[in-house]
């Protein structure tokens, strides 16, 4: 099935060209898909008939609603989703209210093949890049949608590994034909892939967000094996190439393993490694995975820890915990093929 939802304004141009469609159709429906959240092309109402007939016989909207969702008893809720094509895979996406915002944590892959040793969506592997109909659908088919005030793109995946879908649904979330977001709602998290980070930070204007974890190399690459490719001493150099005094921000994320790079001998290369840079240090609290060696630092470690960075010179704040009671805390997210399920 082909479906309009993720198409771009130039996509929805062609496909009207295509369809014999009158030009000024396409924004018409970048409006109905992005602002008016259709359903159904028959309620595109100010398309003809015969229009409306012909795109249904070729496309559908793409909208999904989820398949399940689990509720914490802090109020984070986990949805379950189908990918577009793929009945047999699913993904996670995990809606946090707060006070003054609402938050969606969104996915970019079902599964990933960047193989960090302290996340439960590695440990399942990859199945497949997601579309930006698939990215979109987590943002308009839950029930909160209306409500959002922020997205960040650290759910499953990685999303600089699938770059071009990731960009396509930020262009539609940004854009005045589109959701028009402000880029500064938006934050997207990353290992480092340096290319897509280059193209990434020259065409949008979200924040970014760097999984860094540890300033040393060698124990870096025993976390996260990607280090090998994408060492965090390149990722800064990238970085540095660009301004972050106004309103775009880069912050780093770091876990903190109990006896492993929680000391302070790993806080004061961290202030090293950022010396001069305009950002923050998010601390999160590692949720423990099933038959992993690894454990979190306690809660004193981590307030000392935040101390440290902060008397030289980093902002430094401790993420909240949110979800954890339904696996939909940081590094937590994971689901299966339904055929392994089975």
């Amino acid at each position: 099935m082909n479906y309009l939802l993720g198409k771009t304004l130039g996509d929805l141009e062609q496909l009207a060209a295509e369809q014999g469609m009158p030009a000024f159709a396409a924004k018409q429906m970048a409006q109905w898909l992005y602002q008016k959240r259709v359903q159904d092309i028959a309620a595109m109402s100010n398309l003809s008939l015969k229009c409306r007939q012909n795109l249904a016989d070729n496309y559908a909207v793409g909208l999904s609603a989820p398949c399940a969702v689990q509720q914490s008893a802090d109020g984070t809720k986990k949805y379950l989703l189908e990918v577009a094509g793929n009945p047999l895979a699913t993904i996670e996406t995990v809606y946090i209210p707060s006070n003054d915002r609402a938050t969606l944590c969104v996915s970019s892959q079902a599964g990933c093949r960047m193989g960090c040793t302290f996340c439960a969506t590695a440990r399942m592997g990859f199945v497949q890049h997601l579309s930006a109909t698939d990215i979109l659908n987590q943002i308009l088919s839950i029930p909160e949608s209306a409500m959002l005030s922020n997205l960040v793109l650290m759910g499953m995946g990685e999303p600089l590994d699938n770059l071009q879908a990731v960009l396509q649904s930020l262009q539609i979330i940004t854009a005045e034909w589109g959701m028009g977001w402000s880029p500064t709602r938006i934050t997207l998290s990353t290992i480092g892939v340096h290319s897509g980070l280059v193209r990434f930070l020259d065409e949008t204007g979200c924040h970014l967000a760097v999984s860094m974890h540890s300033p040393f190399d060698e124990e870096r690459r025993s976390l996260m094996p990607m280090q090998k490719a994408y060492p965090i001493a390149q990722t800064l150099d990238i970085i540095r190439r660009y301004d972050w005094t106004g309103q775009r921000r880069v912050s780093f994320e770091y876990i903190l393993f109990a006896g492993i790079n929680d000391s302070p001998k790993h806080a004061l290369a961290v202030a090293r490694l950022l010396q001069g840079l305009e950002c923050r240090v998010n601390l999160i609290r590692f949720h423990a995975l099933p038959n992993s060696p690894l454990r979190g630092a306690g809660t004193s470690t981590i307030e000392q820890f935040q101390q440290h960075l902060q008397r030289h010179g980093v902002i430094t704040t401790v993420r909240t915990s949110r979800g954890e009671d339904i696996l939909a805390a940081c590094g937590m997210l994971a689901t299966k093929n339904r055929e392994q399920n089975a």
